[in-house]
């Protein structure tokens, strides 16, 4: 057992506690790593509001993470000690109709089809205080030690910097894998970006480098325009500075709408304005942001009948554990700069100030290191 700290949600509502916890070894197909570095993501941030009824506290959060492998359980052959890796929030057993399909980046064992409070024999490997504490998503990054299935962890390159390519375990490839692999952007096309947090900026870097003609950043906080141009926007624009709606906005911009439209924010309202804002006939629609739980969206069946194809994506359409080493390998190749996205570098302790940069607009993304 190791002794370690950790950022515990001790319930919905409530700030961050930094706490000793005991982490117990690894079991048969486990494998225990030591946390370098992790990133604060707005999902994070939905589990403090409570958005999640499917998240038990008490609760150590976290899930965007880079670490390296302390020890193994029986039967792990894909990682060793000493090896770096990416814990991963979407996991890939290998074995499921999902991850046996080509075309699919899911598994049947990700949060959604089973949940992911404790590990998969349904115990812990948490406790603090005398108490069982919850795993999020299997990976709970916001712990110095964590244990995670073995399917759950990418091994990635040795020369990878920790502090930098945790983000490569949420925010980045969700965005850039949006527009790369959801939408399939391509050259010449129109693009508009709803929510410049950053998973929307990432949206922006994929179209650009899939070689978009013209991308449309789109926010209430202008503070962020600055880094969505730098990253690859054309136009930036608040909605709040037009009496109309700005579905209307972007098809007088463009003529019919645009050619891919992302919502990265995860309501409702903004939902439905993505779809309306891209071309009736061909437009693509892609939801990246996640809604509160238990949201309906009411739509006009006649913005699909037209033509218009709506999707959704889970963390960029990447199959996590083929995919993850080789997007460290490119950003090591300077393909993509991800490193643009990191406003932040903060101590574990300072997890709570983090949070309030997050939700005050102050960050883009903040990283805690331990």
């Amino acid at each position: 057992v190791i002794r370690c700290r950790a950022a515990v949600a001790w319930a919905v509502g409530k700030p961050l506690s930094i706490e000793e916890v005991e982490v117990a070894p690894p079991k048969a197909g486990e494998v225990r790593i030591k946390i370098v570095a992790t990133g604060i993501c707005r999902t994070d941030d939905h589990i403090l509001e409570g958005c999640f009824p499917n998240v038990d506290f008490p609760v150590i959060p976290g899930h965007e993470g880079a670490g390296i492998v302390e020890s193994i359980g029986e039967g792990v052959t894909s990682v060793k000690p000493g090896d770096k890796v990416i814990p991963l929030c979407v996991p890939q057993c290998g074995e499921c109709s999902f991850c046996l399909n080509p075309e699919s980046s899911y598994c049947l064992k990700t949060h959604v089809s089973e949940p992911q409070n404790l590990l998969p024999d349904k115990t812990s490997r948490f406790t603090c205080k005398g108490k069982q504490i919850h795993h999020f998503l299997w990976v709970s990054t916001f712990a110095e030690y964590t244990v995670i299935p073995e399917y759950a962890t990418a091994k990635i390159d040795a020369a990878a910097p920790l502090d930098k390519v945790c983000l490569l375990g949420c925010g980045f490839p969700t965005g850039y894998g949006a527009a790369i692999n959801t939408a399939k952007v391509k050259p010449g096309s129109t693009c508009a970006i709803f929510g410049l947090g950053g998973v929307g900026l990432s949206v922006v870097m994929g179209c650009k480098a899939a070689g978009a003609s013209r991308i449309i950043a789109i926010d209430i906080n202008k503070d962020k325009f600055a880094k969505a141009k730098e990253l690859g926007a054309t136009d930036c624009i608040s909605p709040r500075d037009f009496k109309k709606p700005i579905q209307e906005v972007l098809t007088e911009m463009t003529g019919h709408g645009v050619d891919y439209s992302f919502e990265v924010i995860g309501l409702v309202d903004t939902m439905t304005a993505a779809l309306a804002s891209c071309n009736m006939n061909t437009g693509v629609c892609v939801m990246v942001g996640v809604p509160p739980s238990g949201s309906v969206i009411p739509v006009d069946p006649m913005l699909l009948l037209s033509g218009r194809t709506w999707k959704g994506t889970l963390l960029g359409g990447w199959k996590m554990r083929d995919c993850i080493p080789k997007l460290v390998s490119s950003y090591l190749e300077k393909k993509f700069n991800s490193d643009l996205l990191i406003t932040h570098t903060l101590p574990i302790a300072n997890v709570n100030e983090g949070f309030e940069l997050l939700r005050t607009g102050k960050s883009i993304r903040s990283v805690l290191l331990f």
